[in-house]
């Protein structure tokens, strides 16, 4: 199953070893950051991505059960705002979205890896056939 989903604003997780699933929602502008965490269900993740306009993802994440918000905005708040609503899903979520980025980053490595054995060899017969 695919452990992650992304869309402009979103980005959604399914943890394999725990079995939960999570999704974020960010915002980054001149005028600041926002970012919203929620828990959702396998119902929720598996229609992510299905509709035509990313607002409809974004409608469908909101009615899940939130568990984290930051505003750090220059009209919405005068400082770093920060709400834990579930620490124990929040930290979860953390935990999942370090290994997603963990095992993309092994996965991108052994191509890279791959491609400069593929490239080593090509250039090594390229040697041989000048000789």
């Amino acid at each position: 199953m695919e452990t992650k989903k992304k869309g402009n604003y979103w980005t959604a997780y399914y943890d394999e070893e725990t079995g939960r699933y999570f999704a974020r929602i960010m915002y980054i502008s001149r005028e600041g950051l926002e970012q919203y965490d929620y828990e959702i269900d396998r119902d929720v993740y598996s229609r992510l991505g299905t509709f035509a306009d990313d607002t409809d993802n974004e409608r469908l994440i909101r009615e899940a059960k939130m568990t984290y918000s930051h505003e750090n905005t220059m009209y919405g708040t005068l400082g770093d705002e920060r709400t834990v609503w579930d620490g124990e899903a929040h930290a979860a979520m953390e935990e999942t979205v370090a290994k997603t980025e963990k095992t993309a980053k092994k996965a991108a490595a052994k191509s890279a890896r791959k491609d400069e054995k593929k490239g080593g060899k090509t250039k090594k017969a390229a040697k041989a056939k000048k000789k």
